[in-house]
């Protein structure tokens, strides 16, 4: 068991809070595998030229993932103009972390032929983006 009461480490807890940008879609209607070759082209590069990637991309991932980066620049900016000195500024940012967890997964089942009915998985994932400064 912890040791402390619990606003102590509530306290610590969020000491430990990481204060990058970042944008978060949870139960996104796409396979983690799929969505990781459009994060895959983006990671560690500028948001402009991380934008323009993803603009040229054919994937259907990657319009969720553009939506998802304008979020995180969006919040971005917010953070900066509330508070100058801890909070990088939009200009200078860049893809530092980008990543797809395993969500739940739909199953349905797909009439087959002589009576036999086959699963279909609809998977979905939970994607992350985090943003920092050069």
């Amino acid at each position: 068991m912890a040791k402390g009461h619990r606003s102590q480490i509530k306290r610590e807890r969020n000491a430990q809070k990481d204060i990058r940008p970042s944008a978060k879609l949870s139960y996104a209607r796409i396979s983690v595998q799929k969505a990781c070759f459009v994060l895959d082209a983006i990671r560690g590069k500028d948001v402009n030229t991380a934008l323009a990637i993803l603009d040229y991309n054919p994937r259907y991932a990657s319009g969720v993932v553009k939506k998802l980066l304008e979020s995180a620049i969006a919040n971005a900016e917010y953070k900066h103009s509330q508070d100058p000195t801890k909070y990088p500024n939009p200009e200078n940012l860049y893809v530092a972390e980008c990543f797809a967890n395993k969500g739940p997964t739909m199953k349905r089942v797909k009439p087959r032929a002589q009576g036999r009915a086959y699963r279909i998985e609809k998977r979905m994932s939970h994607i992350t983006v985090v943003l920092d400064a050069k």
